[in-house]
């Protein structure tokens, strides 16, 4: 396969609402532009970019793929990106890797949530944007309201290019509004061109409004608009005109296709081609505040977007070249580390298929193997080091506690999760050594679903998930004094004596106070250290549920001792006699973690979320406009209230709602909840911890 220079490689990040049709449209346009023998269907687990064993069962994309089209001797690279939100970090990867956002819906269901998020994720990574709506032959199907509606979610820059023309409620063909002509397609998407649709109404009408957008871009031509309505604009200067507003942001394009027959696939080829953006003539990338453009004449430098880790194949890595060119023998540096890269082999794919290259230039996406650098990495040339900025992925937001299922299987736990780490940043795993629990964090109930999958799938452990055991607290409420603790034991030979009297009350901090205030020599001073030792022994497990104990403060007044069998362990066990008596008669009560909430709703989800919150025994602490039909609920909530909360919020927010949550503090817990935490407590050994 040959090398494509920058003016002639266009990138381009497939997103959209889950079920849009992304994925089958990289099948469609990889196939209608003869780079692969068949129309791969999702349906039949035939797709490019859908290989993955459980993308195929589940018929949904899971994780970022790449497929490349060549279409007048121009590469297109293709990055389809998941549309499911648990798996939306796929769809950061694809944005920054791609200067231009190709963002899905079909005609049928219109501008979803996902396809808001697309839009402003885009917006966000100052990326072009195009917006293709698929499945328009299709029953139900409505073009036009479709465009409607996407002008009033997404603002003026919407600008159809492709349009339907429908007779009797059925496409007859398909109008370039560059060009206007007007195309019909057969079954198997061979266009037949059918004249001049100029007399039609509505297509003058919306040429004329895609004139008006295009003038915007330059005040000669929006002279000769004011004129003429735009209609001596030539071909070559609608097209540049459109080029620049795509550009900048102030005009983003509509095309209407049907993968499913290949109805106008070619015309959106063409748009991809010859209106949108080529890799150098946006922002590529950034190195802290500073903007780099894509440059072949610079030392080599490249971003890695994505990794995949399998057992068997080895590790894969997604590389963006920004500067320079990439050959099969460079040995890059890893800015990250500094060390030296040595890689196996690198590629162009169609999806799981491969074909080897020796040489990439800047603007490119290839994929490489065996190469050590993980996600976020940037490779360099040697003794040009440079680091570009971080992609920030959202953060977990469910958790479950995770097991092996067969016994030998636990070390196998860590191992495999540690590899899809590397693949996926929107996981988090941790061994809680409280609670002696290993704990994973994801997007939602499937994303962990899947992680479990492909632990058994390419690790081969299989395991189950349930949820997290809560960290409680417990603590006293009252001051108590003179509170005994004897350790007598006689045994043959010396015996062991120990007695100490105590004082036990609250404080303020989580850490244990000890103090003494012994007078007389009752307890020797060397002593001390050893009832110290007991108490902080003792305090890993109260007396209620086994939990730690915490704010605490125990004061030695008194005790005896006996000159031959005392000792410090003796001492150590009267400590923790004094202990488990002191607060039992302390009033002990249990303490509940509470979380501090960040929670981004849709405005008129507002109410709905502050009501979860208030059954959730949860507090509002502030609401802030955040702009977009936005808000930032700043809130509090006890973390045992949490577990379902991510598909709360996703269900009462349509999806455009999430929320990070972080420790704040420990509170008591009400009294009738008390039996019920006690009763399901962890069983923990007394001098555990």
């Amino acid at each position: 396969m040959k090398a494509y220079k920058c003016k002639s490689i266009r990138n381009i990040a497939l997103t959209g609402h889950g079920g849009c049709g992304k994925t089958t449209l990289v099948d469609a346009l990889v196939y209608k532009s003869g780079g692969s023998d068949r129309m791969g269907k999702v349906s039949e687990g035939t797709s490019l970019t859908d290989y993955d064993p459980d993308e195929i069962k589940r018929k949904v994309s899971l994780n970022t793929a790449l497929a490349y089209a060549v279409w007048k001797d121009v590469k297109i690279n293709l990055v389809d990106t998941p549309g499911q939100f648990d798996f939306v970090g796929g769809m950061y990867e694809g944005i920054r890797a791609a200067e231009s956002v190709l963002i899905a819906l079909t005609a049928k269901d219109g501008v979803q949530v996902g396809t808001i998020k697309a839009f402003r994720e885009a917006d966000a990574q100052k990326k072009a944007k195009i917006l293709v709506v698929t499945r328009t032959e299709e029953e139900n199907s409505n073009f036009y309201k479709v465009l409607d509606d996407a002008r009033d979610t997404l603002g003026a820059s919407v600008c159809p290019v492709i349009i339907p023309l429908e007779k009797g409620g059925k496409i007859e063909s398909y109008v370039n509004l560059l060009t206007m002509k007007a195309y019909t397609y057969d079954k198997n998407g061979n266009a037949t061109e059918s004249g001049s649709p100029s007399s039609e109404a509505r297509v003058k009408e919306l040429r004329s409004s895609m004139a008006e957008a295009i003038a915007g871009t330059d005040e000669e031509l929006m002279m000769r608009y004011f004129e003429n309505e735009g209609e001596d604009f030539s071909e070559s200067e609608m097209i540049k005109g459109l080029h620049d507003g795509i550009a900048n942001g102030s005009i983003t394009p509509v095309v209407c296709c049907n993968a499913d027959p290949l109805s106008a696939i070619d015309l959106l080829l063409d748009v991809l081609v010859n209106v949108m953006p080529c890799p150098d003539e946006l922002v590529s990338d950034i190195i802290e505040d500073t903007a780099v453009q894509v440059d072949e004449t610079k030392p080599m430098s490249a971003f890695v977007f994505k990794t995949i880790a399998d057992p068997f194949v080895g590790k894969m890595s997604f590389v963006r070249i920004i500067t320079g060119a990439l050959t099969a023998k460079t040995e890059p540096v890893n800015a990250t580390t500094g060390e030296v890269e040595r890689f196996g082999k690198m590629l162009a794919l169609k999806g799981k298929k491969q074909d080897e290259i020796t040489e990439a230039f800047a603007g490119d996406i290839v994929a490489i193997t065996k190469l050590s650098a993980n996600t976020n990495d940037t490779l360099c040339q040697p003794g040009n080091i440079v680091k570009y900025n971080s992609m920030t992925f959202p953060v977990p937001c469910f958790f479950q506690a995770v097991a092996a299922k067969g016994k030998g299987d636990e070390g196998k736990i860590s191992t495999g999760i540690q590899r899809i780490l590397e693949e996926d940043l929107t996981i988090n795993y941790e061994n809680n050594r409280e609670t002696h629990q290993r704990v994973l964090g994801g997007l939602g109930e499937q994303h962990l679903s899947v992680v479990v999958q492909k632990l058994k799938n390419k690790f081969g452990v299989d395991v189950e998930l349930s949820d997290p055991i809560i960290a409680y607290r417990e603590a006293i409420r009252k001051k108590v004094v003179g509170i005994e603790g004897l350790h007598k034991k006689q045994s043959g030979g010396s015996g062991q004596y120990g007695k100490v009297v105590m004082e036990f009350e609250p404080h303020e901090g989580d850490e244990l106070i000890f103090e003494e205030r012994v007078f007389g020599g009752s307890v020797p001073k060397n002593f001390f250290p050893a009832v110290d030792k007991g108490l902080q022994e003792s305090v890993a497990h109260g007396v209620l549920a086994g939990y730690p104990v915490v704010r605490l403060k125990a004061t030695l007044v008194d005790g005896k001792y006996h000159p031959v069998d005392s000792s410090e362990i003796a001492f150590k066990l009267a400590a923790h006699v004094a202990f488990k008596a002191g607060v039992k008669a302390a009033s002990p009560c249990l303490l509940e973690p509470i979380v501090s909430l960040k929670i981004l709703v849709n405005d008129d989800a507002t109410g709905d979320i502050m009501g979860v919150l208030n059954k959730r025994r949860g507090a509002v602490l502030g609401t802030t406009p955040i702009g977009g039909g936005m808000s930032e609920i700043l809130a509090e909530m006890p973390q045992s209230e949490t577990t379902d909360f991510s598909t709360v919020v996703r269900q009462s927010t349509r999806g455009m709602g999430s929320f990070t949550m972080e420790f704040a503090r420990y509170e008591q817990l009400p009294g009738q909840l008390e039996a019920d935490v006690i009763a399901n407590a962890p069983k923990f050994s007394e001098y555990e911890g």
